[in-house]
């Protein structure tokens, strides 16, 4: 027996059920203040350890902020929150250049951006060249303000926000600018006994303070474990399948491809890889299974699977065709 490979096997468990400690004592003490809603606290937990962005969609009441909010409490790392309205400008969100009278010289004013844990709230009401200035934020992981470029320190995790139900003075983000985010999470509505779980504590007043639970260190640590759980070569091949099956080139094979106009790119394809580890981190695995890709295509692709008009006519989403998609492509 290979003693060396025994010996990694051995440090990659312990390594697994640390981070399942680390990660499961972030979600109790989340669950302290929010209700339910475990998929969306997964889903941003995800994007931290995946080193992605976060996109969360969903009518308003459904605990969005004060889930990111607790979220950014937990997590020991400065926390911003950015409220998107149509007159916010690029300078109120990156920074400016300030003129000092003393000394006749520019000096730079850095913007809120200049954060750990960024709360774009409500992202969709800023008009274009704001979106595009976060936007390029989050993908560049730096800002120039006049002649100076800025790294933005790490971690740097950005969560925004929209309402599906109201455009009304919105500016909807292009479809190759929502690509910039890992994932795009649909919050749903709490069950009956979830929704009564909340009218009792809204009932009785009190002031539940959050303690730092996850620390920058630990993302590190929890990113390199993460990096570190095994894919086997079919699993891949599945994922690139999965995401091939989107575009139009198939459209002679799959029924559901008159539905798609644009199919997902190689980044989805990256991301798609990059989350299934992580999701089989967060099951306490050490390597990826099919179920592990399943269970994060939906929120790697609804945003990323652009609908024909037929679609539209036949008022189907995303996740119906991303339903077929994974009915149509054989598992391994």
């Amino acid at each position: 027996m290979d003693r060396s490979a025994e010996t990694k096997g051995a440090r990659l468990d312990w390594d697994i059920k640390e981070a399942g400690t680390i990660i499961k004592n972030a979600k109790d003490e989340i669950a302290r203040r929010v209700v339910g809603q475990q998929s969306m606290i997964s889903g941003m937990l995800m994007g931290i350890l995946a080193g992605g962005h976060v996109l969360l969609e969903g009518v308003p009441g459904l605990a969005k902020t004060l889930a990111i909010k607790s979220l950014a409490e937990v997590v020991d790392a400065e926390f911003t929150r950015i409220q998107f309205t149509p007159d916010l400008l690029p300078a109120d969100l990156i920074g400016t250049l300030i003129y000092r009278q003393q000394t006749g010289e520019f000096v730079p004013r850095k913007g809120p951006i200049f954060s750990n844990v960024i709360l774009a709230d409500e992202i969709n009401r800023a008009p274009a060249k704001v979106q595009s200035a976060m936007l390029q934020a989050m993908e560049e992981r730096q800002v120039t303000i006049g002649d100076t470029t800025y790294q933005l320190s790490e971690p740097f995790f950005v969560m925004a926000t929209q309402n599906p139900i109201e455009q009304e003075g919105t500016y909807p983000l292009p479809e190759a600018q929502l690509d910039r985010f890992l994932l795009k999470l649909s919050i749903e509505y709490p069950s009956p006994e979830e929704e009564l779980s909340i009218l009792r504590r809204v009932g009785v007043p009190q002031s539940i303070k959050l303690k730092p639970v996850l620390f920058r260190s630990e993302i590190k640590r929890l990113r390199e474990i993460a990096a570190s759980v095994s894919v086997d070569e079919r699993i891949e091949e599945y994922i690139v399948s999965l995401v091939t099956a989107s575009r139009l080139d198939n459209r002679s094979i799959n029924s559901y491809a008159r539905y798609i106009e644009f199919g997902a790119s190689p980044r989805a394809t990256i991301y798609l890889y990059r989350c299934a580890k992580v999701h089989a981190l967060l099951e306490g695995r050490g390597f990826v299974v099919p179920e592990d890709v399943k269970a994060v295509a939906p929120e790697v692709l609804r945003h990323r699977v652009i609908l024909s008009y037929e679609a539209e006519s036949e008022e189907l989403t995303p996740d119906d065709i991303i339903d077929s998609m994974l009915q149509s492509v054989p598992v391994p």
